[in-house]
């Protein structure tokens, strides 16, 4: 055992009529990277909100440093020594890299109410140098991809030399090439001395840096093992409390007539040359680094941003998607990877949410039929198997994972017959992505085409019958399902075969 500098115990948090956290705890050692998992909702975020200052228990104790600990706001947590990483960027788009690593703090480099502008620049170059991350420190962060905002959200929780730091998620919006670079920088802070704690939902990241795993379940302590004394079954046993059979669930589908089909798609500076098809039933995946270009690609062709070049057919029908409404009218839909800032709208209603992309059927002289409205909604949340208490229910009172059937619900509500999904299980739970999973194949089953951009290989290789490797704009590779292969996929996104 080692130096221990973080202990909880026994943590009850109860809200009305809901018991978030019962006598939950969670210890943790200097240097120490501890892995959390849990379903949503099992408690975590509760734990971490707790820890963080943000939330005051109904009973517990904490102890930080040998001394007893209660946070009274994120600045008390954060003077102590603890910060955290967000799953959902939490950046000023308006502000810089350098800006908005340092926000809130420019005193450290002011003189007399003068801000001296290159001593900022300086220090940010020193961490980006220390940790080996290359970002242009006077881009403007509205300007990067969210692979890149994750990785100023932890060059800006680095800067606070903390002992602690809680990373939720923080490979969501990363590649293969940028994932590997925040586990050396995990590993270089835990040889300082930095503990930290790491909250995923991707069980490999867990076995890959961390000693040990914390384990909720429904607001429980359920256990804390080494990593070297489990393997992933096991792990996924403990978090749902059952055996999760078929991980994969994929379909057997016959696959029907052709219906999309691009021809020599271009966006200057972004991508070109991009033809494929897809038939009535198919899933096809596309993979590639960060950067690669597979969500543009996307976005082009749902209408967000214009084309400069290429053909478009969807029923072998040529179409102009000029905008997303065209799309849609072209019975075209897109399930966007940034569930935050272009999914959906948190401070809403279920219903509302829902229901935004149909309107204008239910709509008559400006007034919305309310009854068709509340059937078809509870119809999907039915479909979907939707949890939540009433279609009255807040969009950002949802776990991830229904949020995102939700949003999916929401384009299948449209009527598609292509359905575009990008990283459609970021940031969501095994139990959920199981079920998620499950829809893609019964969409898939009921004669839609499936197109998915995502980052994780397994869950490309176990529901798609193709996989398209996209690298530097361009398609590198075709793989059909019975020549899946995860170091020939690699090998294509970087470039070896050519």
């Amino acid at each position: 055992m080692g130096e221990k500098i973080l202990e909880m115990q026994d943590i009850c948090m109860r809200f009305p009529g809901v018991i978030a956290l019962d006598h939950a705890r969670l210890n943790l050692e200097k240097g120490e990277v501890l892995g959390l998992i849990g379903e949503n909702g099992a408690g975590k975020s509760t734990m971490m909100n707790i820890l963080l200052g943000s939330l005051k228990p109904t009973s517990g104790k904490m102890f930080f440093k040998e001394k007893e600990y209660m946070p009274k706001s994120p600045s008390d947590a954060l003077a102590a020594g603890i910060s955290m990483i967000h799953q959902e960027v939490s950046l000023v788009p308006g502000m810089t890299v350098a800006e908005n690593i340092w926000i809130g703090r420019e005193k450290l480099f002011s003189s007399g109410g003068i801000l001296n502008v290159r001593k900022r620049l300086e220090e940010t170059k020193k961490i980006m140098d220390d940790l080996d991350v290359h970002i242009d420190p006077d881009a403007l962060v509205g300007y990067q991809s969210i692979a890149t905002m994750q990785l100023v959200e932890v060059l800006r929780a680095v800067s606070y030399h903390s002992d602690v730091i809680i990373m939720d998620e923080p490979t969501s919006a990363l590649a293969d090439v940028e994932i590997h670079k925040l586990y050396n920088i995990i590993r270089k802070l835990s040889a300082r001395g930095t503990a930290v704690i790491y909250i995923s939902h991707k069980l490999e990241e867990l076995f890959e840096v961390c000693s040990r795993v914390t384990v909720f379940r429904d607001g429980k302590y359920i256990d804390t093992k080494r990593t070297e004394e489990l393997d992933q079954k096991q792990l996924i046993n403990l978090i749902v409390g059952r055996e999760l059979k078929d991980m994969y669930p994929k379909e057997d589908v016959v696959l029907g007539d052709e219906i999309f089909s691009c021809k020599n798609l271009r966006r200057e500076g972004s991508f070109s040359d991009i033809s494929f098809t897809l038939r009535r039933g198919e899933i096809l995946g596309f993979c590639g680094l960060m950067g690669a270009q597979r969500s543009e690609i996307m976005q082009s062709i749902f209408g967000l941003d214009p084309l400069d070049g290429g053909e478009i057919y969807i029923n072998k029908k040529r179409v102009h998607n000029t905008s997303p409404q065209k799309a849609i009218q072209n019975h075209l839909a897109l399930v966007t990877e940034d569930r935050l800032r272009r999914g959906g709208i948190h401070m809403l209603s279920v219903r509302i949410n829902l229901s935004l992309s149909f309107l204008k059927r239910i709509c008559r002289r400006g007034f919305v039929n309310t009854k068709a409205e509340a059937d078809a909604c509870n119809s999907m949340v039915e479909k979907m198997r939707i949890k939540l208490a009433s279609l009255s229910d807040t969009f950002g009172s949802l776990s991830g994972g229904n949020q995102q059937k939700v949003i999916i619900g929401r384009w299948m509500l449209t009527k598609p017959d292509v359905l575009i999904l990008d990283e459609p299980t970021r940031g969501v739970d095994v139990g959920a992505k199981a079920e998620i999973y499950r829809l893609i194949g019964e969409l898939a089953k009921d004669g839609k085409g499936i197109l998915m951009v995502s980052s994780e290989l397994p869950e490309l290789m176990g529901i798609c019958d193709r996989i398209l490797v996209v690298r530097e704009g361009r398609l590198a590779g075709e793989l059909e399902r019975r020549d899946f292969d995860q170091d020939l996929l690699m090998s294509y996104a970087f470039g070896v075969n050519e």
